[in-house]
């Protein structure tokens, strides 16, 4: 169980590193006029949610192996893990507007500003935050 857990955290920590930094790759294209600066960025954005996409998958497989086939969360007193499932739901959600928002900019019609870019990018962090609390305090 202790390898599948390790495995979690360190896809779970490299899926996050992309979600933490596609967002800051979309407050740049947000600012840039220039083709050739857009086009640099575009592929850096497509490259990483590729990647990301990739890591995201592992994640979640070790993190279902861990509950059903381990069982941790299962039982009375583990409502816990039923916040932090609703957490990753909404991470998951957060993942395919990145894909979502990266294909209007290949489009050229992004609306948003960088400045809401910026307050997008602070989302995974309070993802990030209340999941870790859940599975280390366990408050419920």
């Amino acid at each position: 169980m202790l390898w599948i857990k390790s495995l979690h955290i360190v896809f779970v920590a490299s899926w996050f590193a992309g979600l933490f930094y596609l967002p800051r790759i979309f407050v740049n294209l947000a600012q840039v006029d220039d083709t050739a600066t857009t086009e640099r960025l575009l592929l850096m954005a497509r490259r990483l949610y590729r990647f990301m996409s990739m890591l995201a998958i592992p994640a979640l497989v070790f993190g279902l192996w861990l509950w059903l086939g381990y069982g941790i969360g299962k039982g009375p007193g583990n409502g816990w893990l039923h916040a932090k499932l609703t957490i990753v739901v909404l991470l998951i959600g957060y993942h395919h507007a990145c894909g979502s928002l990266l294909k209007k900019f290949e489009r050229g019609v992004n609306k948003r500003s960088h400045t809401w870019y910026r307050w997008f990018n602070e989302v995974p962090v309070i993802g990030l935050l209340a999941a870790v609390v859940l599975v280390v305090v366990k408050p419920f």
